[in-house]
């Protein structure tokens, strides 16, 4: 392993991880409201954006992210809609992330009893408002293990948003290795900093996970 060489390429990959936390930070919060809207007009039955809505999430879902960012990136153009590389994989992350949220937040709404939300409605409480404090906080906490599994899975694969040239993790180790041939400092550094982002995520979805669950059950 050559130490004199991983510190040197060392600053190129610190400003690539922030790109990386960046793109997939950004990404992932348009994936769980896009997601949450869409659970949202799937659970109410709302006409005709309930198809429109069962039609985006099998798309997005059988297709891949490659695919999805080529469309954007090169097809979008076409039609007179040009973005940046980076808003490309914001984008990109943002409509695939956003079906899987959806049906992790549709299993959430799905699972809440019945009788509760009868009993919010007959207290007085408006639809919005048996959403907003009955429906809605028993949800999450059922979908939290979905939704955190799911934040996860997008922060991984911003690893692809390198095939559109955004300066991400992936994309500056491809790079180093072309210009040097050092393999194994590049993949190494390349290791080092997924998971200096995605430990600390991991291990704090897994503390949301302990909280959500004992605020549900009271344990």
């Amino acid at each position: 392993m050559n130490w004199e060489f991983i510190g040197k390429y060392l600053p190129m990959y610190e400003k690539a991880a922030l790109l990386t936390v960046k793109i997939g930070v950004i990404g992932i919060l348009f994936a769980i409201l896009l997601g949450l809207v869409c659970a949202a007009i799937q659970y109410y039955k709302v006409p005709v954006l309930r198809w429109i809505v069962a039609v985006y999430v099998e798309l997005s879902r059988n297709t891949p992210l490659l695919v999805q960012l080529f469309f954007i990136y090169y097809g979008f153009p076409k039609i007179g809609i040009r973005m940046s590389a980076e808003v490309c994989g914001v984008v990109g992350l943002a409509f695939l992330g956003g079906s899987y949220m959806a049906e992790a937040f549709r299993g959430g709404l799905e699972a809440v009893s019945k009788g509760q939300i009868e009993s919010a409605l007959s207290i007085g409480l408006t639809p919005f408002q048996a959403f907003r404090y009955v429906i809605f906080p028993q949800a999450f906490a059922i979908a939290t293990p979905a939704i955190g599994a799911n934040c996860l899975f997008l922060m991984k694969e911003t690893s692809v948003i390198s095939a559109v040239a955004v300066a991400e993790l992936m994309f500056v180790a491809k790079e180093v290795i072309g210009l040097d041939y050092k393999t194994n400092e590049a993949l190494f550094l390349l290791v080092v900093f997924y998971l200096i982002i995605l430990l600390p995520m991991s291990l704090f979805i897994s503390y949301l996970e302990r909280r959500t669950r004992r605020a549900k059950y009271g344990a």
